[in-house]
């Protein structure tokens, strides 16, 4: 597509982890010196984020690889509603990435106008290859430092990278205050629990749908983009009123 980018990580690749038989050495207690340089990066962190502006911006990364291929018209068919519950309250910018084949990965255009977004998607088709969530967590680490992004939101069925190192990648979006609402297709244990614990890690929410499920789907993300274009109030305000996908977030997020 003629506005796509590819994000400007380098590729990445390392096996998946294998749990079974893999002994866990004891940690020794952390020096005085430790705790001060965590606690003075968290504060350089914390100077780097962006001032908010008027409009909230959510990264919307998909899983475009061919296991997704069942569902994909579905999914593409609802992401439109995720702007419907937003208008009353300053709107939202959408950034799509997606990635799928061999190391490809690419990322969209901010986006306001839902039909745009909608027409973006409807030109990806899947294509074999491995997941790439490490570039997914580097590239919304990367916005947030130009223009603070509020929200990122994954929607994937499996992973095949190194579950500790992005682990640690979605560690430095919580530090940065980017949740990670992640949405599991199927149930693969391994996926499940990265999964699990990127969205604990960000304090966000991991969420699970199948192809049958496309109304919890739209409230789900219906509520997460009315987290990312009012916060806390505004999802609040939503469970208030009824939205059951409210509710489910608010149950996760401390």
């Amino acid at each position: 597509m003629a506005q796509e980018k590819t994000p400007t990580q380098r590729p990445h690749s390392t096996a998946p982890d294998k749990a079974a038989g893999r002994t866990v050495e004891p940690t020794s207690p952390s020096s005085r010196g430790e705790i001060d340089a965590f606690l003075q990066k968290t504060r350089e962190l914390a100077a780097t984020r962006p001032a908010q502006t008027g409009r909230g911006r959510l990264v919307f990364a998909l899983d475009a690889t061919m296991s997704r291929q069942p569902t994909w018209d579905t999914a593409c068919a609802i992401q439109g509603d995720m702007f419907a519950t937003t208008a009353a309250i300053g709107g939202l910018d959408v950034q799509l990435v997606y990635f799928r084949g061999m190391g490809e990965c690419r990322a969209s255009k901010w986006a306001s106008d839902a039909n745009r977004l909608g027409g973006l998607m409807s030109r990806i088709s899947c294509r074999g290859g491995h997941t790439q969530i490490r570039k997914v967590l580097n590239h919304t680490r990367n916005e947030t430092h130009k223009r603070k992004v509020q929200a990122l939101v994954y929607v994937g069925d499996c992973m095949e990278e190194n579950a500790d190192d992005l682990c640690a990648l979605a560690g430095e979006l919580g530090m940065l205050g980017v949740p990670a609402f992640v949405f599991q297709e199927g149930a693969e244990p391994t996926a499940e629990a990265t999964f699990r614990e990127i969205a604990r890690l960000t304090n966000g929410a991991f969420c699970r749908f199948s192809s049958g499920s496309a109304q919890e789907l739209r409230d789900l993300l219906s509520a997460v983009a009315t987290y990312a274009a009012g916060g806390r109030e505004a999802l609040e305000d939503l469970s208030r009123r009824g939205g059951a996908g409210a509710r489910l977030l608010i149950g996760q997020m401390r």
